[in-house]
Parts: C-alpha cells; sequence; structure tokens
C-alpha cells in the first residue's frame, strides 16, 4: 500500500552536543552532573522526488537512566549510545523505501535490536544494550523524520496521522481491537493553549535555606520555596528512596511544609505531587505503607498526590509478584522504565498499573502508538522528561499538548541545564519563561512537530 504522500531519506547525519548541569540531579541511586544531546538532522524527498524538505531531533542521551548498570560503567554506556545512534542514522540513510515516517520508523525499528546486539559483540561490553537506551538513543532520528515529512506537506505533523496520509490502521501496529482506527482519532488537531508544568524536587535538591551547602550564585533559585515564587508552581515531582521508608516519609511531609508556606506567601490554594521511586521499592506492599503512613500523619499531602511513578523493579517477567493492585486503589501507579512496547503496556496492565507514563525520548512513533492504546484502555496518562533542554523540551512538550488526556507536562532542564535553553527562549518565551506555573503549549502549532 502506497500514498502520494510518501517520502524517501534523502539523508541522515547525527552529532553530540555537550550539555554542562548548573546542579547535580539523581537517578536511582546515581548523580548526573553533565549530559550530551544527540543531535540528528534528515532530509526527505516526495514519493515523486520534486520536493525536498529537512527536518530535525533533538534528545538528551539517557544512559544513566536507560542503562543503570552494575557490569558496564557510566563510560562504556554512553560511548555505545552514541555508536547506535550512529548506527540508526546510517540504517535510516540507507533505507530506499517509501512511506509514512511512522511506517519507515516502525519497519527500521525490527532491526534495532539486532543491530544493538552486534554492537555490544564489537564493543566487547559485558551486556547487550538494554531496550530502553536502544529506544532512547534511536529518538532523535525518528522525530527527525516526522519532523521532515510535516515540513514538506506544510502541516503541523500531528494533523498527518489519518487515513489520509497513513496507508495503516493502528491494527498493523497494536492489535484488532484497534481496527479501522487511526492515530487522528488520540490526537488534537490544535494544542492545548496552556500546560501545568511539574517541576522536580530531586533527592539531592534543598528545600530551605539551612539545606543549602554552597550557593550556585547563579541568579536562579536555590530552594524550593524560591523555585515555587519564581515560576508560580503548582505541580512537584518528588524523588524518594525507596529503600528508605522513615527518609521517604520525612521528606514528602518536609516538601509538603515548604510549599504550604511558599504557597500561602502567593495565595495559591491547590497544588499537586507525583511520586517517583525510581523503582527503588523492594515491593508494592512498601509503596501501600507508604502512602497510608503519608495519609495518617498528612492527609492534605495524602490528597496531593496525583500519581505514583513505576515504584519496582522495571524487569516485570523477572518479577511477577510485584503486582499493583492494591495500591492502585490508592493512587494511580504509572508504568515508566517497563514500558517499551505495546506488549510492555498489556503485561503491565495485568499487573495492576493504571496509567503510562510516555516520553519522547522512547521515539515520538512509539509514544503515540502507546498513548493510543492507553486511551483505549482508560488509562491515567503523563509526559515525561529526560532533563530535556531546548529542542527536546519543545518536542516533549508538543506530544503532551496533542494528546487529550495529559494533564501536565514534567520540565526540568530549566533547573539542571539552563544554558541549553537559551538558544530557544526568543522564539518560544511562552514555553521558558514560566510565572505562572503553566507552559504556553499554544506556540507549538507549526509546521513539522510544531516549532
Amino acid at each position: 500500500m502506497t500514498k502520494a504522500t510518501d517520502i524517501r531519506i534523502r539523508s541522515a547525519t547525527c552529532a553530540f552536543e555537550s550539555v554542562t548541569f548548573r546542579t547535580p540531579i539523581k537517578f536511582g541511586g546515581r548523580v548526573q552532573s553533565k549530559s550530551f544531546l544527540i543531535n540528528v538532522d534528515v532530509e526527505v524527498e516526495s514519493r515523486d522526488g520534486k520536493r525536498h524538505a529537512s527536518g530535525f531531533g533533538s534528545m538528551p542521551i539517557g544512559n544513566v537512566w536507560a542503562w543503570p548498570s552494575d557490569k558496564v560503567t557510566t563510560e562504556q554506556a554512553e560511548n555505545a549510545v552514541k555508536q547506535f545512534a550512529e548506527a540508526v542514522v546510517e540504517l535510516g540513510y540507507g533505507c530506499n523505501e517509501t512511506g509514512h515516517p511512522l511506517e519507515l520508523s516502525y519497519h527500521l525499528s525490527a532491526e534495532y535490536e539486532h543491530l544493538g546486539k552486534t554492537l555490544s559483540n564489537r564493543l566487547k561490553l559485558a551486556e547487550p544494550i538494554p531496550k530502553l537506551a536502544l529506544a532512547v538513543a534511536a529518538s532523535p532520528f525518528d522525530a527527525a523524520l516526522h519532523d521532515a515529512y510535516g515540513r514538506l506537506h506544510g502541516v503541523n505533523s500531528y494533523n498527518t496521522l489519518s487515513s489520509k496520509f497513513m496507508s495503516y490502521d493502528l491494527e498493523e501496529y497494536l492489535d484488532d481491537q484497534f481496527a479501522g482506527e487511526y492515530l487522528d482519532k488520540y490526537t488534537l488537531r490544535e494544542p492545548k493553549e496552556r500546560m501545568p508544568l511539574y517541576h522536580l524536587v530531586g533527592a539531592l535538591d534543598p528545600l530551605t535555606d539551612g539545606d543549602v551547602e554552597k550557593k550556585v550564585g547563579d541568579g536562579l533559585p536555590e530552594t524550593l520555596g524560591q523555585w515555587i515564587a519564581f515560576n508560580g508552581l503548582t505541580h512537584m515531582k518528588i524523588k524518594l528512596s525507596g529503600d528508605n521508608f522513615d527518609w521517604d516519609i520525612e521528606r514528602t511531609l518536609s516538601v509538603n511544609r515548604v510549599a504550604e508556606q511558599a504557597q500561602a506567601a502567593r495565595g495559591c490554594q491547590q497544588w499537586f505531587y507525583s511520586l517517583d521511586f525510581n523503582e527503588k521499592c523492594p515491593n508494592p506492599e512498601y509503596v501501600i505503607a507508604f502512602l497510608n503512613k503519608v495519609r495518617e500523619q498528612s492527609a492534605i499531602t495524602f490528597d496531593r498526590i496525583q500519581y505514583i511513578e513505576q515504584p519496582t523493579n522495571r524487569d516485570l517477567k523477572a518479577h511477577p509478584d510485584d503486582k499493583m493492585h492494591e495500591a492502585a486503589k490508592l493512587k494511580p501507579v504509572v508504568i515508566d522504565e517497563s514500558l517499551t512496547d505495546y506488549d510492555s503496556l498489556l503485561l503491565a496492565r495485568d499487573m495492576g498499573y493504571t496509567g503510562v507514563a510516555l516520553k519522547a525520548c522512547k521515539g515520538h512513533t512509539e509514544s503515540l502508538l502507546l498513548g493510543a492504546a492507553a486511551q483505549k484502555f482508560g488509562m491515567f496518562l503523563c509526559v515525561q522528561d529526560l532533563t530535556c533542554p531546548g529542542y527536546s523540551f519543545l518536542h516533549s512538550a508538543s506530544l503532551a499538548a496533542r494528546i487529550p488526556t495529559v494533564a501536565a507536562i514534567e520540565g526540568n532542564g530549566r533547573q539542571y541545564c539552563p544554558a541549553a535553553n537559551k538558544p530557544w527562549v526568543k522564539g518560544f518565551p511562552a514555553m521558558f519563561e514560566i510565572t505562572d506555573g503553566t507552559v504556553g503549549t499554544f506556540e507549538l502549532n507549526g509546521p513539522g512537530l510544531g516549532f
């Protein structure tokens, strides 16, 4: 099946951009103070070869989050992810097929696992590159392809998801429950005007002046209370340990105490929390006991918890007893690190997860498909960050702004690596100059991915 609107890849290139953090961030016990962006340029042509357009994709390398390992060093993982990103671009460059970008990406992604194993063997790594890290490395190419397609046709890429542009319905990519349906059913034709921004309260982040050991001194806020006033925050994501019950309780209650004081000073009466244990909880009972203890000590803090990110080990098949049915009766529990494809979504759903965390870093194509499935199944939806600055943050925000049931978006690049945002602030001030706790996603309505 073909369409006159199909494209062919003419060229693709990959480059890496160093990003230094103003303050360190802690992921599941690992501290990160610098990173790289994977930047990909793609040129495509129309099916008849008469028109050309370029697209761009960018994403943090994300190996600390996507590939935590005791067998492979951080440096080895970072190098392998870089090389895999280059291999994906080379694979795409060698593709002579025509199609919609979703069709092309889906087809190419079938080669990623083999490509990753080949690279792991060549580099003599102690373990294969995990599927999540493969997805992160491939995501800028996927994004650039969607961006170029929309630009070639002079429309927003989210408005090219109907049968007018796509040769196959969702049954091709998911299952027969989606027969006759296309992604236009599960996406918006215009972005939401504004969306609340989730601010990260990292495990290393100071809450009050007394927590500040050494000031950054760059003019940005130093404490949570200052950030709340500076950005008018109403949504806060709290990083917890998962293996220190008393600390997790006290950290959550401390955040709430600081927030109550800061919000009272500016006359705000309603705000929300999400909780991220970074898979460190030993079992679901930990989560249940934690929530009950928080509710016992502060009912208002419990009420402000909007959802919980994946609290236990990401390897669901290896931990079949980590069922979330009882915990999800208290608060939505969303699948995050385990979510790499449709099968993993179905497994998580069977294990009691009631929500889905979408991330642009897992691939634009995959995020659209999983977003559709989550809506079909009536699951809670959120869009989360990978400390995305600049273009990658705009991409993540565009995804959140086009999926109907996503209520807020996480964005912590402005906290940890704001220098990487500077080239984009002038063009999209409502996305980066935040005063009321929201970002102006109305700005993301141009051709391609929208910006």
